[in-house]
C-alpha cells in the first residue's frame, strides 16, 4: 500500500485523524492512531513519516532516523519522507550524510524552495556559511514574503558577524508575521538589542492571539523576559521565563536521576587503577582541544581567545564525541575492554567524522560541545594527547543563565531550576573524580578570575595548551570568525563584568535552585571535600 498511495496521494482516515493530532501536538493521540495503522499495514510510507516526525518531537531521533530510512526504502520516490530525513541527519550532527539525499531530490526538483532551504541549512552545518548566505538570497529573490526564509537567513548573517544586516532580517520577518515567536526570540537572542515600548506592545499582544503556537508563545515569553530584565522589571521578568521554560519542558521532558546514574556509572568504572591497566593507547593526534562543562559558563569565551591564535581553528559544538561513545555497546563499563587498535580506531574515526568541519590547514582545532564533560574519561582513552578545557562560571550565575535561556535542543535540563542545579551539581562531581584520577589532565578557567586578571588567565590557557602568546589573543573581540552559539555577540565584544553579578537581582527567586546545589553553590570554585574523598 505505502509506494502505491503515495503515488496517489491517497490518505486512509486514520492518518487524516493522526496528521491532525500531532498539528495540535496531541503526541498521544497520534501515538495510538500510527503504531495500530502500521501493524495492520507495515508498508504504509506516510504513517512511517508521521510517527517519525512524533519520535523526534519526543527525543528519540534515532527512532526518527529508522523510520525515516524505512519510509524511503518503501517509497522511493517519496521525497517528502527524503526530506525529512535530511532535516533529522543534519539537526544529529551528521549533515555530511544528509547532502546525497539532497542531490537526489535537486535530480527530481532543482527548483524546490523547500529543499532549496534545506540544502541552504545543511551546509551551514557543514560551516559553509557563505554558501548557505547565497542560497536563502536567492529562495528571497524569488519568494520575498516567506518569514521563516527571512529568519534563517538572519540567522546566518548573525553567525558570520553580519549584525545589523541579520537584524534587519528578523524584523523583516516580524513585519511578515508579528506573531512569529522565534523571530522575536532572536533578537533577544543577540543580547545587544534592547526592545522599545512598541516592541514590548506588539509581543504582548501576540501572546493574546487565539490559537497561538506553543513554539510561538514560548519564544515569545522568552523574548519578553529579556525585555522586562533590560527594563529592570525583575519580578516580571522571572515571571515570563517561569512560563517559557514550562511549556517548553512539556516537549522536551527531562529525568535528573538519569544524569545522575551515568555520572555513578563514569566515576565507578573510570578509576585510577582502571586508567593505570589501560595503559598507553589511542589515537596520538594533539589536534583536537576540547571545551567542555555547562552551557553560558564562558566557553564561547576561552573558543574566541583560542581562535584568535595563529595554530588554532575554532569550529563549532560537534556532536561526534557522544555519538562515538554511544556506540560501544555497554558503555562505559565495556570502553574498558576495548583493546589499543580499537581505542585508536576510534580516535580516528572522531577525526575522520569532525574534518567536515574544518576550513583551514591550521594545527589545532576546537570541540566546543560544553555535553563532552560526560566523556573525559573516553576521550582520555581514545585521544589521550587531546587537550581538555573545563570553563566554569559561579554555579547560580551558569544555572540562571540557562534557565534564562531558550535552547533549540539538546539542553532538556534547563528548563527547570531545580533540574539545572542537579545538573550542575553532577557535572562538579564528575570533574572533580577526573581531577582526582587523572590529575593536572584538564585545565580549569574559571569565568570570574578571567573577568578579573585577563591577561593572566589567557597566558596560563595557552600555556596549558602548548601554545605560545600571541597579542591577538587579548583582543579576541577583533577576531573576525563564524559564531554560532548564543554568545555570538558577547564575544565580539571586549571582556565585560555585568554578567557575573545579574543572577543577583532575582535571588530571592532561586531558592530550589540554591537547595538543588547544595554544597556545591557553597564551595565554589572548589568541589565539595565529600567529592574529592576516594
Amino acid at each position: 500500500m505505502g509506494t502505491q498511495s503515495i503515488a496517489h496521494g491517497r490518505w486512509h482516515p486514520r492518518l487524516i485523524e493522526a496528521a491532525l493530532a500531532l498539528h495540535e501536538n496531541r503526541l498521544d493521540v497520534a501515538e495510538r492512531l500510527l503504531k495500530p495503522h502500521l501493524k495492520e499495514d507495515p508498508f504504509d510510507a506516510k504513517a512511517m513519516r508521521m510517527l517519525a516526525e512524533l519520535a523526534w518531537r519526543i527525543g528519540r531521533p534515532r527512532d526518527a532516523e529508522h523510520l525515516l530510512r524505512r519510509a524511503v526504502e518503501v517509497a522511493p520516490g517519496f521525497t517528502a519522507a527524503k526530506a525529512q530525513l535530511a532535516l533529522v541527519l543534519g539537526r544529529m550532527g551528521r549533515p555530511a550524510e544528509a547532502m546525497p539525499l539532497l542531490d537526489e531530490l535537486f535530480e527530481v526538483d532543482g527548483e524546490d524552495l523547500s529543499h532549496l532551504n534545506l540544502k541552504a541549512a545543511t551546509v551551514a552545518r557543514l560551516g559553509d556559511f557563505d554558501e548557505a548566505i547565497q542560497i536563502y538570497e536567492g529562495v528571497l529573490q524569488r519568494a520575498p514574503n516567506q518569514p521563516r526564509v527571512w529568519l534563517s537567513y538572519g540567522h546566518m548573517l548573525k553567525t558570520i558577524g553580519r549584525k545589523e544586516e541579520g537584524i534587519a532580517a528578523y524584523r523583516r520577518a516580524i513585519a511578515l508575521n508579528p506573531d512569529l515567536g522565534e523571530a522575536w526570540f532572536s533578537l533577544a537572542n543577540l543580547k545587544t538589542v534592547k526592545f522599545d515600548e512598541a516592541d514590548v506592545a506588539a509581543m504582548e499582544q501576540a501572546l493574546k492571539q487565539d490559537g497561538l503556537r506553543d513554539e510561538d508563545r514560548f519564544h515569545l515569553d522568552f523574548a519578553l523576559g529579556k525585555a522586562m530584565h533590560d527594563a529592570g522589571r525583575t519580578d516580571e521578568a522571572f515571571g515570563h521565563f517561569v512560563k517559557g521554560n514550562a511549556l517548553r519542558r512539556k516537549s522536551q521532558p527531562y529525568n535528573a536521576a538519569e544524569t545522575a546514574a551515568a555520572v555513578d556509572r563514569t566515576i565507578a568504572t573510570f578509576t585510577r587503577e582502571a586508567f593505570k591497566e589501560q595503559g598507553k593507547g589511542g589515537c596520538p593526534s594533539t589536534d583536537p582541544i576540547f571545551i567542555v562543562g555547562m552551557p553560558r559558563a564562558g566557553s564561547t569565551l576561552v573558543e574566541q581567545i583560542l581562535s584568535s591564535h595563529s595554530l588554532v581553528e575554532g569550529t563549532s559544538e560537534l556532536p561526534d564525541m557522544p555519538a562515538l561513545a554511544r556506540q560501544v555497546e555497554g558503555y562505559p563499563k565495556a570502553a574498558l575492554k576495548l583493546s589499543v587498535e580499537e581505542r585508536t580506531a576510534i580516535g580516528e574515526e572522531y577525526l575522520r567524522r569532525v574534518s567536515v568541519q574544518r576550513r583551514t590547514d591550521k594545527p589545532y582545532f576546537i570541540d566546543k560541545l560544553p555535553n563532552n564533560w560526560l566523556y573525559v574519561p573516553f576521550i582520555q582513552l581514545v585521544l589521550p594527547n587531546a587537550t581538555i578545557i573545563d570553563a566554569r562560571r559561579h554555579p547560580l550565575g551558569c544555572c540562571f543563565s540557562n534557565f534564562r535561556q531558550h535552547f533549540a535542543r539538546g539542553q532538556a535540563f534547563t528548563y527547570n531550576l531545580s533540574d539545572v542545579g542537579r545538573y550542575y551539581a553532577d557535572y562538579v562531581r564528575l570533574m572533580s573524580h577526573v581531577d582526582d584520577v587523572l590529575p593536572g589532565r584538564v585545565h580549569r578557567v574559571i569565568y570570574e578570575q578571567m573577568v578579573g586578571d585577563t591577561e593572566h588567565e589567557i597566558r596560563a590557557l595557552l600555556d596549558y595548551a602548548g601554545l605560545k602568546f600571541e597579542p591577538a589573543c587579548l583582543s579576541f573581540h577583533e577576531t573576525e570568525r563564524a559564531v554560532r552559539t548564543a554568545s555570538s555577540e558577547q564575544v565580539r565584544r571586549p571582556i565585560y563584568r555585568d554578567a557575573t553579578e545579574e543572577w543577583q537581582r532575582y535571588e530571592l527567586h532561586l531558592g530550589a535552585l540554591k537547595d538543588a546545589l547544595g554544597d556545591v553553590l557553597a564551595m565554589y570554585p572548589d568541589a565539595p571535600a565529600s567529592f574529592r574523598q576516594r
